[in-house]
Order: C-alpha cells, then sequence, then structure tokens
C-alpha cells in the first residue's frame, strides 16, 4: 500500500537516544517532526551503552576539557530532568605501584572534574590511603596496591527507558513516531532535499514526505542512510565495537563500581554494580563487519573475565557464569591511524550543503550529552527553515516518567497481589507513569494479578505498554519496555504467558504468536552466541 506524499518540517532518522532527543526538542518547538527507524527505539548503540551518566574522566587526558565540561553540566540536568531513571554511583580507582596512571596523576584529573563540573549536587572526590582501600573493599587485588581515588559519576539502569521516553514526550508535543520503517530513498532535486520515501518492514506499508529539513541520527548506519539520496559522500564513520559481559554478585564482588586499568592492554574498563547483577566492560576495537548483527565475541569475553579475575581473585569467574553479553557500535568520526581510545567522543553535526541542502548528519555523539546535541541540531534546523524557533524547553522540562512518582506508589499499593518488590520495580522502570499500570489493573478484572510467583509482573503491564509505549514485537516488550530481558534469565519463564497476554491485546492469531515467540527465543540466543 502506498501512501500520498506529505510535507513535514523535519524527518530524523534513527530512533536512538540522539534521534529521540532530537525529535523531542524539535516537536516541543512547535516543528512537525517525522521520526523513523528500521527497528524498534534504542535497538542499536544506545542500548549497548556501558549505561553510564559521565562526565568523561578518561577524556581529560587527551585533552578534550569542552567535552568533560558539557557532559559534567548535561548530568547534572538529566539527574533533575530523569531522576527516576538516573542515579548517583559512586566509582573507585584503585592505583597500584607500576600503573600506566599514578596517585599524583589520577588526583590532578578529579580535581579538574571537581572544577569543571562546579555546583554539581554530588559529592568531591576522595582519596583513599592503603589501609582505608584495603578496608573497604577487602576482595580487591592487594598485592602492589598504593592508594585508591573515589569519585562520583550516575548510572541509567535502563538506557532503553530514557530513549523512550524522550520518544513519547515527542509524541506528546505532535511528533509522528514510525518504527520498522526504513528510509529507501532520499530525494535530492537541485541540490536540496525534496524527498523522502520510506517502507515498513512489518507490513509493506510505504510512506512518502516532502520534508523541509531531514536529520540522518542512524548512529553506526549514517553512511548507509546517505547512500538513499544516490549521490557520492565520503565515509563520515569509523565505528569501534565495545563489549560487555553481565554476571551475577561474585565472591568479595565490589560495594562501590569500579574503573579499572586492565593489565594486558593498559586501557580502562568498569566493574559495575546492577540491575543487581555486574556489568562488566567494555572493550575498544575496529569493526567493519555487519552493523545488524553485532555480537561480543569470545576473545572479547574472555578478556572482561580475565581482568575482572585478576582485580578481585576470589572472583574465579569462567565463561560459564555470563548470562549473556551484548556489543554495540559506537559511531565515532572515521579515523584510520592511532589508538581506538584516543579518537575524539566529541559529536559532529555535518551540514551537506554542497550536494544536499537541507541534510543534516549527525556524527558521534554521547549517551550523557544527547540533550545538549539535540538543542545544537534543532537550532541548525531553525536556521536552514529560515525560521527563528521558540528557544529549547528541554533543559529543564522533566521527562514524563519524572513527575508524580508518589501518587504512582500509592496506586500501585491498592493493587491486590502486587508485592513491595513489584511496586519498586515498577516505579524503577516507568516512573510516575507506573499510575497508568494501576489504571489499566483497576478497569479490566481480566487483567488483574500478576503473571509470576513473586508478583513483580502484573498482567496489566503488558496491557499498558501495548496501548501507551509503541511495541510492535515480542522482543520490543520483554527487552525494551518491560526490560526483563535485561535480568539474569532473560525473562525466560515468562515468556509464554506474556506471549498469550500480548496476542489477546494485538489480536494476533496462534501463527503470530508462535513466530514472535520463535524470534524472542532466537534474539535471547543470540545474546548468549560466544558463551555456549
Amino acid at each position: 500500500m502506498t501512501a500520498e506524499s506529505r510535507t513535514c518540517d523535519v524527518a530524523v532518522i534513527g530512533a536512538g537516544i540522539n534521534g529521540a532527543g532530537i525529535a523531542r526538542d524539535a516537536a516541543l518547538r512547535g516543528l512537525s517532526v517525522v521520526l523513523f527507524d528500521k527497528g524498534d527505539v534504542c535497538n542499536g548503540t544506545s542500548w549497548a551503552s556501558s549505561r553510564l551518566i559521565h562526565g568523561g574522566l578518561r577524556y581529560l587526558e587527551y585533552g578534550e576539557v569542552s567535552l568533560v565540561y558539557e557532559s559534567l553540566h548535561e548530568r547534572r540536568r538529566l539527574r533533575r530532568i530523569a531522576s527516576h531513571l538516573v542515579k548517583p554511583l559512586r566509582i573507585c580507582i584503585p592505583i597500584y605501584r607500576g600503573a600506566k596512571r599514578g596517585p599524583f596523576l589520577i588526583r590532578l584529573g578529579l580535581l579538574g572534574y571537581d572544577v569543571l563540573s562546579w555546583r554539581k549536587p554530588l559529592p568531591r572526590h576522595k582519596m583513599l590511603g592503603e589501609d582505608e582501600i584495603r578496608a573497604r573493599e577487602p576482595g580487591l587485588l592487594q598485592d602492589d596496591l598504593r592508594a585508591a581515588a573515589c569519585y562520583y559519576d550516575a548510572q541509567v539502569t535502563f538506557a532503553e527507558r530514557l530513549v523512550l521516553e524522550n520518544v513519547l514526550a515527542a509524541r506528546a508535543a505532535g511528533a509522528e513516531i514510525l518504527t520498522y520503517t526504513e528510509v529507501t530513498d532520499i530525494g535530492v532535486r537541485g541540490g536540496k532535499v525534496a524527498s523522502l520515501a520510506a517502507t515498513d518492514t512489518l507490513t509493506g506499508e510505504e510512506t512518502r514526505l516532502a520534508p523541509k529539513v531531514v536529520v540522518n541520527a542512524a548512529g553506526p548506519w549514517v553512511d548507509a542512510v546517505l547512500g538513499r539520496t544516490g549521490a557520492r559522500f565520503p565515509e563520515f564513520i569509523g565505528g569501534t565495537k565495545g563489549s560487555h559481559i553481565i554476571v551475577s554478585p561474585f565472591e568479595d564482588a565490589p560495594r562501590d563500581a569500579f574503573y579499572v586499568e586492565a593489565q594486558s592492554d593498559g586501557r580502562p574498563f568498569f566493574i559495575l554494580p546492577w540491575n543487581g547483577l555486574y556489568l562488566i566492560g567494555t572493550t575498544d576495537m575496529r569493526y567493519d563487519a555487519d552493523l545488524d548483527d553485532v555480537r561480543a565475541s569470545a576473545e572479547e569475553i574472555e578478556y572482561l573475565l580475565a581482568e575482572t579475575n585478576r582485580v578481585f581473585p576470589g572472583a574465579g569467574l569462567t565463561i560459564d557464569d555470563v548470562h549473556y553479553a551484548y556489543a554495540g557500535i559506537r559511531p565515532l568520526p572515521q579515523r584510520t591511524h592511532g589508538p581506538e581510545s584516543a579518537i575524539t567522543r566529541k559529536h559532529v553535526i555535518k551540514s551537506h550543503r554542497r550536494i544536499a541542502r537541507g541534510l543534516l548528519s549527525v556524527i558521534g555523539g554521547k549517551l550523557t550529552t544527547y540533550r545538549n546535541l539535540a538543542e545544537q541540531v534543532v537550532d541548525r534546523t531553525g536556521k536552514l527553515l529560515g525560521r527563528r524557533l521558540p528557544e529549547c524547553r528541554t533543559r529543564d522540562t522533566v521527562l514524563p516518567g519524572g513527575w508524580g512518582l508518589e501518587q504512582a506508589r500509592d496506586a500501585l499499593g491498592e493493587l491486590p497481589g502486587l508485592s513491595r518488590e513489584g511496586i519498586e520495580r515498577l516505579l524503577h522502570i516507568y516512573g510516575g507513569r507506573a499510575a497508568g499500570i494501576a489504571a489499566v489493573a483497576r478497569q479490566r478484572p481480566d487483567l488483574a494479578g500478576c503473571i509470576d510467583a513473586a508478583a513483580t509482573l502484573p498482567k496489566a503491564e503488558i496491557a499498558f505498554v501495548i496501548a501507551e509505549e509503541l511495541p510492535r514485537t515480542l522482543i520490543d516488550i520483554v527487552y525494551r519496555r518491560m526490560m526483563i530481558g535485561l535480568d539474569a534469565d532473560q525473562g525466560r519463564p515468562h515468556y509464554d504467558r506474556i506471549a498469550e497476554l500480548a496476542a489477546a491485546e494485538f489480536g494476533w492469531g496462534d501463527r503470530r504468536r508462535a513466530d514472535e515467540l520463535r524470534s524472542l527465543r532466537a534474539y535471547s540466543d543470540s545474546l548468549r552466541r560466544s558463551i555456549r
């Protein structure tokens, strides 16, 4: 089925954190917006991050002071507008004799960190002597331990929810959201963007637009999207692969997060308490294979296990302890020489005015700084449109789940059969929007109760996310709405029941339900591909 062409101010391609933030900012400033993604929201780089909202302490080593300043101030803003999702995190850096970075260099960096984050609400850094860090973290490698430095950053447990709330806010402000809709053609006439065609990959339905501006925020796929114009562009993306592993709490596991220098290559990596588990990563290696099938390799997993076991000798982690692993591609600027870690993490907003006026591409960017990047892109969009736009509102406008937390807690507390742990889980994922789950449960007696013995997964949750959060597949529901796909068991015991409830809401027949279950299990298996 082919739709008639229609106009819009701006078409945004890519529903990761950057595209979602751009769509929200643009819509809040009164622009007509259509947001496309060839998959679900947050299905690429954004979900495969270390899930930190951080200032980028390591960037000081490469002289990127302005990036650290930007990051620290954006961290403060996100703590305010998404306080239900972004939480403070204490991080310790152990300092050993012979390490590349000694106490003086680390303390100097942290002093700079404190200065650049002036007026931050988080505590300043603290240096711990040898005896102090030994007492605090007895499981830490003791040989040649000199001291430790502890500082605060922040963590977003579920980056998926941060992206989704930006998308939901964009929709509430008038944006149209088209997931599973791949842009197949960007028409350029007279040196200017003139048209856009996209196809729904699930239904085959075609969308045609006449956008005034196109923003290419496709992350690692930026070059592929530019190829849809039929024009010749240089390669802009030189992505590197980062992988993470997920394990249960282990013997002598740390109380705090740890930022550690790997012995084998000197590269820093994190050991992070996360989601009741531990998230360990990341690696950093050049990648030029299939962008649609990025998974952690066996070598990367062994590297992360070996380095963790070295720093916490009592851990004794083996590949059998890894619940799953994930990997993504950082959409960094093209650079063929030098170490991967030295490639700038600053974003670039590239105007293609010589080939296609009205076409912008976003290269790079960080989870932490997405809001400021979006503000800059929308400012540029206003200039391309020749319009004076209203002031940006995203600096202080709270995301949808940031309102009404206590009211949501009270509403959930009135639901029979929902445990205290279930209430806290729902608030952690949905924030104040969890009140909508309570409302569904009250209105629909057929959805009373929970699907799990621990009484943490209400039946009404599935109906709520289908009605309110734009999922189109079971994978969307399990991994990017309910978030149980990121549990140690990947939510596997509940797949059949969730599929049954989802089928009733969507109107799926038996065949579609079976196909969805098959796809969900295959996706979960793919995250364990290198650990079987």
